[in-house]
């Protein structure tokens, strides 16, 4: 096991404050030492009993306990990392207001550790643009926001706002603290303009049927998620990504290969760091069929004349200016180590990129799952970095070798 941490977990008062019992229990499970802030609204969902039993710690509450400790300033300056599951439409305009009428807003505002939250109300509530300003205003501040997920509320409603379970919440949370100060506490990407692609294209066949491919886009919303909080201004090419866009990025939605690349040359002229981390295809069809393509009509055998799509990355790199830096990745299905870098050479030789992400992916790894390793090498094909486990954590890595270079 990793070493403990010092965890202070927040409650706010939402429905969702049940799941919060457990992020505490796989914390602690983890090893980890966890202290429990809740507000009074939060008491009213769930119980100081049940928070002190799974947590084996006091519950906090209340601002004006412990004062001659200092405890309201002592609790934030102690911990390692802070999370906030449920934080409530309420709790996040204060949190960016830098309001601190309870004991959780003191704690913030007290401590440098790195903060996570885990949004949970009504999809109205999430869509007001109050909250997406708020949101917005804590994501250039650092704090990292998981979720929220898209599912059943509370009643009949059903929509983006329910909280993410907890062990994705805990799985970012440990990642984000894993990633190191210069992951969190340091903005080191404070005025880059970074421009991130993720998920797979798509090219149609017909109005109802396309050529694609299993890309979810979840390391490059990590990716993106990461540059974001390390202080980058940051779009995102999403090319049918199969989970939510980061709050507080610009976001751009593609299809097609060609519609990616005519993408990617606009925004490329204007940015510092571009990151390819789209599953881009290689072929099209050459004709689209304007009306749907009927077993009918074409019997036991469909013929389908494919033409090859330009290189993106290439031509990125080729035209890139001076002091520009151009990240490529390359999947390959190869399982043999000394193989794959063989492969990750010749492509990067090919591709004239500054970086190069190299992973391999089969039928249950790398796309879509919520884990990947990497290798990453440099424009002479040597090995900079390598890096395995969460797709957040992933990021961070790739980030570092970008940043340092």
């Amino acid at each position: 096991m990793s070493t403990p941490l010092n965890i202070v977990v927040g409650v706010t008062g939402g429905i969702a404050a049940y799941k919060a019992v457990g992020v505490i229990r796989l914390l602690v499970k983890a090893g980890h030492d966890v202290h429990v802030v809740a507000t009074d609204a939060a008491l009213r969902f769930v119980g100081r009993p049940t928070l002190e039993a799974i947590s084996r710690n006091p519950v906090e509450t209340d601002l004006y306990a412990g004062v001659a400790q200092v405890r309201h300033v002592a609790i934030g300056q102690s911990a390692d990392l802070i999370i906030v599951a449920p934080a409530t439409a309420n709790t996040i305009a204060k949190l960016a207001a830098g309001i601190a009428d309870d004991l959780l807003g003191n704690t913030i505002l007290a401590s440098k550790a790195p903060v996570l939250i885990a949004p949970a109300m009504h999809t109205e509530m999430w869509q007001n643009p109050a909250t997406v300003a708020n949101i917005a205003t804590l994501s250039a501040r650092g704090v990292s926001v998981v979720g929220p997920a898209t599912g059943q509320l509370t009643g009949t409603d059903s929509g983006p706002g329910r909280m993410e379970e907890p062990e994705t919440i805990v799985e970012a949370a440990l990642a984000i603290a894993a990633s190191g100060p210069s992951a969190v506490n340091t903005r080191d990407l404070t005025g880059t303009r970074v421009v991130v692609t993720a998920g797979g294209t798509r090219e149609p066949l017909d109005p109802v049927r396309f050529l694609g491919n299993r890309s979810s886009g979840k390391q490059g919303v990590a990716l993106a998620t990461a540059a974001k909080a390390r202080g980058a201004d940051v779009t995102l090419i999403a090319a049918h990504i199969e989970v939510d866009a980061p709050a507080g990025v610009r976001l751009l939605r593609v299809g097609s290969t060609l519609e990616l690349q005519q993408a990617v040359a606009d925004e490329a002229t204007g940015a510092d760091v571009v990151i390819m981390a789209a599953a881009v295809a290689d072929y099209r069809p050459a004709q689209t069929r304007e009306a749907k393509i009927k077993k009918i009509d074409t019997g036991d055998h469909l013929t389908l004349d494919l033409v090859q799509n330009p290189d993106i990355l290439a031509g990125l790199s080729a035209g890139k200016r001076h002091g520009q830096t151009i990240v490529g990745f390359a999947a390959e299905t190869e399982t043999d180590p000394d193989r794959l870098l063989e492969l990750g050479r010749a492509k990067i030789r090919r591709k004239g990129c500054d970086y190069l992400v190299l992973n391999s992916v089969g039928w249950s790894s790398g796309f879509t799952s919520d884990d990947n390793a990497v290798i990453v090498l440099d424009s002479h094909g040597d090995r900079v970095m390598e890096a395995a486990g969460t797709k957040l954590s992933v990021a961070n890595h790739i980030l570092d070798a970008v940043s340092n270079s």
